[in-house]
């Protein structure tokens, strides 16, 4: 009875130790092998076999994974202090590196992402920072890219996500977007008046061609406020015509 027990207890081993031995990957997974603690291979996707007590296997993700970086104390160029939060894209792109280089590539990413975040931020104003958010985007994402290359990480993209600021930055800002529309107001008033003069400056040239024109736009000018009849009008009679009038004056005495 003895033999048959060794056997089954022999068989159930290397089951086990089949079933160990077996690895299976999704497509999006890759599979670090280490041969007695020594880098080997990468491996996958789909059925993998592994020397159990001599072979290590590390499975790695290769989608892109986000990252929320949590609110940051920024300081602008202009001595602005804000908080800002974004999100970072990122994949790996090389199984092994990110294995081997770093011990833990995500908390890497995401610290790397709050320093750089940062850095890059505090050597802008406050007014860029709530203008420019894409140019800024892509600074701070060729930054993280520069630093995550040697960890086999490519970081595709971060994104601003809030630039919160104080109750009392606040108020300053909307104080300087008021001045500023006055200002333009005041700027487009004063151009208005200036094409104004000019262009009057330009009838009163014409007018003063043609004598006929100043006597008829002067008689215009008096149809047109004749017609408000609660209006009382005093106005001069024309030089030529009390000529005209002194004229034949003269010729009747001569008679």
């Amino acid at each position: 009875m003895a033999f048959p027990l060794s056997f089954a207890t022999l068989l159930f081993l290397l089951i086990v130790l089949a079933v160990s031995a077996i690895r299976i990957f999704r497509e999006y997974e890759r599979g670090v092998v280490f041969q007695l603690g020594r880098f080997w291979k990468v491996k996958g996707p789909g059925l993998v076999l592994i020397i159990p007590a001599i072979q290590q296997v590390v499975r790695v993700d290769l989608r892109t994974v986000v990252l929320d970086v949590p609110p940051q104390d920024v300081i602008s160029r202009d001595n602005v202090s804000v908080k800002v939060n974004a999100v970072v894209y990122f994949r790996v792109i090389d199984p092994q590196r990110a294995i081997i280089q770093v011990e833990n590539f995500l908390m890497a990413t995401s610290q790397l992402a709050q320093t750089t975040l940062r850095s890059v931020l505090g050597k802008h104003e406050l007014d860029e920072m709530l203008a420019e958010r894409e140019r800024l985007n892509v600074d701070i994402q060729h930054a993280l890219d520069a630093q995550t290359d040697a960890w086999g990480i490519k970081v595709s993209n971060v994104e601003i996500k809030h630039v919160d600021i104080n109750e009392s930055m606040v108020r300053a800002i909307a104080r300087q977007a008021e001045a500023e529309r006055e200002r333009r107001a005041k700027v487009i008033h004063a151009e208005g008046e200036l094409q104004a003069s000019e262009k009057l400056m330009q009838a009163a040239e014409m007018l003063g061609r043609q004598s006929g024109a100043m006597q008829l736009r002067y008689m215009q000018t008096l149809g047109s406020i004749a017609n408000d009849k609660t209006t009382t009008i005093v106005f001069p009679l024309p030089v030529d015509l009390l000529g005209g009038i002194h004229r034949g004056k003269q010729k009747d005495q001569e008679g």
